[in-house]
């Protein structure tokens, strides 16, 4: 029996699935079985589309298509726990087992503390993530630097610090560094990125850590949640999985590429956050920056945090109807509903139609703001900060009338 704080090897034991899947398949033989047994009513995980560039989620329902998402697309960008909130009621009616980055987590806790979807009937199965390319910026990464034809691309994969691709007449490696050094390489959200082992998922699923014979041929799995043991334990009784105890050394060796990697998160960082200048220097670059914006609402309609049915950016009283570019207003509303929860997923600046770094403005108010109260968004079920000071005044309010507070129904109790 699988118990929460476990650390495994996982593997398939289907053929088709051991075939497909990477790392002997476990995360995808995990979902099929989590179908069939009736765990979960669906699976919402990501497919590949017409080519390596195209990540498409994709919402299963029979066990038998589970094996189509097997495999990973680092030049897939998608955030599904928005996807989920606006296409599946927010898993109010069903459960829904999800494969999540550490970004999908965080969105995830993000948008369930303001109750727009059920946790109760999701189940996280959390993948490792040392980052994701733009799809338009991997093809031209390819072509440039690799030498290779994008469209000859038929794999590409993150191991050991390279970006490997698979083609038409061979394979090539290069080390992430040198292509980041270069322009290229991962995106700027994913290097500042500080959540690479998603353990606030019911699973955190992994290849680092595999080492001796089950290298390449098992995933490392960390039992994160008495949801996420049951489904383990289940599926190694039902037959779907074989399960061993991690190597210690493995387990050491995934604690040490774990400790890199956030290492080189507080160095992009630094370094990102630095540029950006500060006091007027900052506020003038981004006011420049954000003159281009055209106001199509690619980044409020895909952040994971904006959720209002009556957008405030849209209220003619703050920003002018018709007016292109916007004024500044339109972006300090922005800031302000959002710099304190901002989860860094990057989708405000991977969908910006012109270009602006929405996500590197955001995200360093974000963390200046974990600075000063000790905040981190979307590791548990803790109200933002705006949601605490909006609530004391609230309560000061209501002290004097006698009624409920709107905010015991918009954000759960602690």
């Amino acid at each position: 029996m699988a118990a929460k704080g476990d650390m495994n090897y996982v593997w398939a034991k289907e053929k088709e699935i051991l075939d497909k899947g990477e790392c002997g398949g476990a995360v995808t033989a995990l979902l099929k079985y989590a179908l069939e047994s009736k765990f979960v009513d669906a699976v919402l995980a990501v497919r590949k589309g017409q080519d390596i560039y195209d990540a498409v989620p994709a919402f299963i329902t029979d066990p038998a298509e589970v094996a189509s998402t097997a495999g990973s697309l680092h030049c897939g960008t998608l955030l599904l726990p928005k996807i989920l909130k606006n296409y599946a009621d927010g898993a109010k009616g069903l459960k829904i087992a999800v494969t999540c980055k550490g970004c999908d987590v965080m969105a995830f806790y993000e948008l369930a503390k303001r109750n727009q979807i059920n946790l109760d009937n999701i189940v996280m199965i959390g993948v490792n993530c040392g980052g994701s390319v733009s799809p338009v910026s991997a093809r031209k990464m390819i072509s440039e630097k690799f030498g290779v034809d994008p469209d000859t691309v038929h794999k590409e994969e993150i191991d050991k610090g390279q970006f490997i691709i698979e083609y038409e007449g061979g394979h090539k490696g290069i080390k992430i560094d040198e292509l980041e050094e270069e322009g290229y390489g991962r995106r700027s959200n994913c290097r500042r990125c500080k959540m690479k082992v998603p353990r606030g998922a019911d699973l955190a699923c992994g290849n680092w850590g595999v080492i001796g014979d089950k290298a390449g041929k098992a995933t490392f799995i960390e039992v994160c949640s008495e949801k996420g043991a049951k489904l383990l334990s289940d599926a190694q009784a039902k037959g779907a999985v074989e399960v061993s105890a991690a190597d210690p050394k493995g387990i050491e060796i995934r604690g040490k590429v774990e400790k890199a990697m956030l290492k080189l998160g507080d160095e992009w960082r630094a370094k990102d956050f630095t540029s950006l200048g500060k006091g007027k220097e900052r506020l003038k670059l981004i006011m420049d920056e954000t003159s281009r914006c055209i106001k199509c609402y690619a980044c409020i309609e895909n952040c994971p945090i904006c959720y209002c049915v009556e957008c405030s950016t849209k209220k003619p009283w703050y920003i002018r109807p018709g007016q292109l570019p916007p004024g500044f207003m339109f972006h300090l509303i922005r800031f302000a509903h959002v710099s304190d929860s901002c989860i860094n997923c990057g989708q405000c600046e991977e969908l910006c139609s012109m270009d602006i770094r929405n996500a590197l403005f955001m995200h360093s108010q974000q963390v200046e703001i974990e600075k000063q109260f000790k905040h981190t968004p979307g590791l548990d079920m803790t109200p933002p900060i705006h949601a605490f000071v909006e609530e004391r005044a609230e309560r000061a309010r209501l002290e004097a009338t006698g009624t409920d507070s709107i905010y015991t129904n918009i954000f759960q109790d602690e």
